[in-house]
């Protein structure tokens, strides 16, 4: 079920700057030190005071595919995703709504996550764990910064956590208009759509709490 969240204002920043808290393909991610933000980004070495979440993201092979890391600072959550081998091409990126990466879960890898990270009544594109796309370049690296206060790092981390999820395709954020008919000959999105945006099978994921 989902959760309902407390008051927080609903916006969701890009922001241009990548920063350097991990090398391209390293997996050296551990914030040590004190840091804050810089050019829109997550500086090295980003305190351990909780502000501070590092997200290790894994296939359904159990291989370590990069990491996502997490600061809350100035009333909102900065985050910075760096991801390989990936397939080329956009990717679906959210918050779901249960600390457990289980890629041998019955109903598929990462079922075990739940459903997005969404208040009740609302639809895939006003969740608050509907984070922007993830794009691959040719070589299957992905980098994406930005800031949301959809949420906040207490919330992820509550009894059952949350998690960081990657999925097969890109996601459509339920757009599509009423002027398009589905095969079954309803108009406007069909639940798939409302509920996860079409953005196809799970393929990493990376646990928060819990």
């Amino acid at each position: 079920m989902f959760r309902k969240l407390t008051a927080v204002a609903s916006s969701l920043v890009l922001t241009t700057g990548i920063g350097a808290w991990v090398a391209q393909g390293s997996d050296d991610d551990d914030p040590n030190n004190d840091g804050a933000i810089e050019n829109g980004a997550i500086k090295d070495g980003a305190s351990k005071d909780g502000r501070v979440e590092v997200v290790r993201v894994h296939d359904a092979d159990g291989d370590r595919v990069g990491s996502v890391r997490m600061l809350e600072a100035g009333g909102a959550v900065h985050v910075d995703a760096r991801l390989r081998s990936l397939e080329p091409g956009h990717h679906g990126f959210h918050v779901h709504e249960t600390g457990v990466c289980d890629p041998d879960a019955a109903d598929g890898p990462f079922t075990s996550a739940g459903g997005h990270y969404a208040g009740d009544g609302e639809d895939h594109g006003d969740h608050a764990g509907d984070l922007p796309s993830l794009l691959a370049m040719d070589d299957g690296n992905a980098q994406l910064s930005f800031a949301t206060d959809r949420f906040t790092l207490d919330e992820l981390r509550d009894d059952d956590g949350s998690a960081i999820m990657v999925h097969s395709g890109p996601d459509n954020y339920a757009n599509i208009p009423d002027r398009y008919t589905s095969s079954s000959g309803e108009t406007g999105p069909d639940e798939e759509t409302l509920s996860a945006g079409d953005a196809g099978d799970r393929v990493a994921c990376g646990a928060i709490g819990g």
